[in-house]
């Protein structure tokens, strides 16, 4: 693939590194680095001019750290002449602050304000994957595209889950419902939904489950998990409503305060995530209990999506329609 460099954030590099594996190409050069006052440095190590360069870094750890590095790398493509630089986030950061929450509230639309910083830094095309809101690519005047896990997640229910014929698929909340009918549909099975009620972020209040799960599988989805509160009172109320065992399938598995012991102390047969964000330090932190044995599984699970980034880099690259990747996993 001539005329294209990929560059690598510091966010998630075993991410870019599939990526560039999968394409053939060796990541570029590239040198990130903090001064003593904690201010970023990126120094990139090769010529751009005329390229078309992609820059991967995931909305993840260090989050604002991470985002300030993007933001300079870009920039640093930008005047060193590459042609078009495109930014590849699998996981958008402050993709939840993406609309004032109450009426007549001062909480600020942090999604637009990131829109219009990769804007002004000099990207040229985003890359992103499962926004949280599909109406975050309106925040951009450049070309967005927002790709889906859920072919990747159809493959693995399929492969993974004996059962899956006879499931039910679970949304956590009523603004994941489109996603999960969109699944069910292409399982042809049936779905449901959870209500819940919040008196302050991060804490809910109570739950009511929309639909019928006695004596079936439950599979809950959903594009992200932080603290888990959500997803763990899900998955005691689908037991409870009769479910016989309950998954959990979530594209950004964030993890972050009490999550781990949530998960480790809830009902999931697995939790299955994948790795738009490093997921290796919490896999040895996760362990569920199998049912009626007394031996324990790897309870999380990651499902590789460096193929359709890959692919996505490939298409845009040649001058190709990515929308083949909206319904299919590539080879």
């Amino acid at each position: 693939m001539p005329n294209i460099k990929i560059f690598s954030g510091s966010s998630h590099p075993d991410l870019s590194q599939k990526i560039a594996d999968r394409l053939g190409l060796e990541l570029g050069k590239v040198v990130t680095k903090k001064f003593s006052n904690q201010e970023t440095c990126v120094e990139i190590g090769e010529s751009v001019r005329g390229e078309d360069v992609y820059i991967v870094q995931s909305g993840c750890g260090e989050i604002n750290d991470n985002l300030m590095e993007l933001l300079i790398m870009i920039n640093a493509c930008k005047i060193a002449s590459a042609s078009r630089v495109t930014a590849v986030i699998p996981c958008f950061p402050y993709a939840r602050q993406d609309k004032k929450d109450k009426v007549g509230s001062r909480a600020p639309i942090s999604a637009k304000l990131v829109a219009n910083m990769l804007s002004v830094s000099g990207a040229d095309h985003i890359i992103t994957m499962d926004l949280h809101a599909s109406q975050i690519q309106g925040f951009f005047d450049i070309p967005v595209d927002n790709l889906y896990a859920e072919p990747a997640v159809l493959k693995w229910i399929r492969e993974n889950i004996l059962e899956w014929k006879n499931c039910v698929i679970v949304s956590p909340d009523a603004g994941g419902a489109k996603r999960v009918t969109s699944i069910a549909d292409r399982l042809n099975v049936d779905f449901a939904l959870i209500h819940k009620e919040r008196k302050k972020a991060n804490e809910v209040d109570r739950m009511v489950l929309v639909g019928d799960v006695t004596d079936r599988v439950a599979i809950l989805v959903d594009d992200m998990a932080d603290t888990c509160g959500t997803v763990c009172h899900a998955a005691d109320k689908l037991i409870s409503a009769g479910a016989t065992k309950v998954y959990a399938i979530l594209t950004h598995g964030i993890f972050s305060g009490p999550a781990i012991s949530r998960i480790n102390n809830a009902c999931f047969e697995a939790v299955v995530v994948t790795n738009t964000i490093p997921q290796e330090e919490k896999m040895n932190l996760l362990l569920c209990p199998v049912f009626l044995t007394t031996s324990h599984l790897l309870c999380l699970q990651v499902i590789d999506i460096s193929m359709i980034l890959a692919e996505a880099i490939r298409r845009t690259h040649n001058g190709e329609s990515v929308s083949y990747l909206f319904s299919h996993v590539p080879l």
